[in-house]
């Protein structure tokens, strides 16, 4: 990536946080903004007064938001991005989205004169803070070799689907997969507790048959110290897995594990404690 290209990053939850720090000592020219401006102090790069201030002071613009209302509002609430002039602008929209708003996303930064690439990722806090999250990307095929630079600073895995909808589409299906996993390898987690087998045993056999997987491998300090401060919460899969119910209801598919595993999280929010890492859906299955 050229150098001399200046990068700004709204969005600083604990993903959005996590991509801008690494990008920042990658020596990337960065500027920030959040809605809350205490998540920006620790670093160390201009902080923005407000999107439209940021768009005035870069060339392309990383969105991590929670979900599509979120960019909406970003994009086109007051002080938002289209209220200044986004000419040549490239936006990178990292958020999980609704595959049914992207649309509106595409075609309001046309408006505009940018050009939306549409770049969920793969992976949470860990993976971003070595630049190694799998980016899944969709739109202009040109503006994504443009990018692609900067892009390989924060994933080490890039997919190019094209049309548009299909990387938010592939995110959502590869959310079922995360989010099925974790619930079962809570599950089984608590169930050898119940049994009377140490719980750091359970997960160590876990580990070495067949539980043995990427989730439950990045998880399972959480699970075994019960400490579940958010990488990705519960909040989000629980987002996402409805989204994706709208996806095979527009498919006229249903969703079978899917449907019953947003309804463990749902139980998650009932309890006060889906701002909690979603590996913390365990406290639910020990509990019943």
């Amino acid at each position: 990536m050229n150098s001399e290209r200046k990068v700004g990053c709204i969005g600083l939850g604990h993903l959005g946080h996590t991509i801008a720090q690494h990008l920042a000592e990658q020596g990337v020219s960065l500027t920030v903004w959040n809605r809350t401006p205490a998540k920006t102090g620790d670093l160390g790069v201009p902080v923005a007064r407000s999107p439209k201030d940021l768009v005035e002071h870069v060339d392309i613009v990383i969105i991590n938001l929670f979900d599509s209302d979120a960019v909406d509002a970003v994009m086109s609430g007051p002080d938002g991005l289209f209220s200044s002039s986004c000419a040549g602008k490239i936006i990178i929209d990292t958020t999980t989205n609704h595959f049914g708003r992207v649309g509106e996303f595409y075609a309001r930064a046309l408006e505009h004169g940018a050009t939306y690439l549409e770049c969920p990722v793969l992976g949470s806090v860990v993976p971003a803070s070595q630049g190694k999250l799998t980016i899944l990307v969709s739109g202009d095929k040109p503006t994504y070799e443009q990018v692609k630079p900067l892009l390989s600073l924060m994933g080490s895995a890039l997919f190019y689907l094209g049309e548009p909808a299909l990387a938010t589409k592939m995110k959502l299906i590869n959310n079922l997969v995360l989010g099925s996993f974790m619930a079962a390898c809570a599950e089984a987690v608590a169930l050898g507790e119940a049994a009377g087998i140490d719980r750091g045993e359970v997960i160590d056999i876990l580990l070495s048959g067949a539980g043995n997987s990427m989730v439950l491998a990045a998880k399972k300090d959480k699970l075994k110290n019960e400490e579940f401060s958010a990488h990705f919460s519960s909040a989000l899969i629980y987002k996402d897995l409805h989204y994706l119910q709208d996806l095979c209801r527009s498919l006229n598919k249903p969703l079978f594990v899917g449907s019953t595993v947003k309804e463990l999280f749902a139980i998650t929010r009932s309890k006060g404690i889906d701002d909690k890492d979603f590996s913390a859906i365990y406290e639910v299955f020990k509990e019943y």
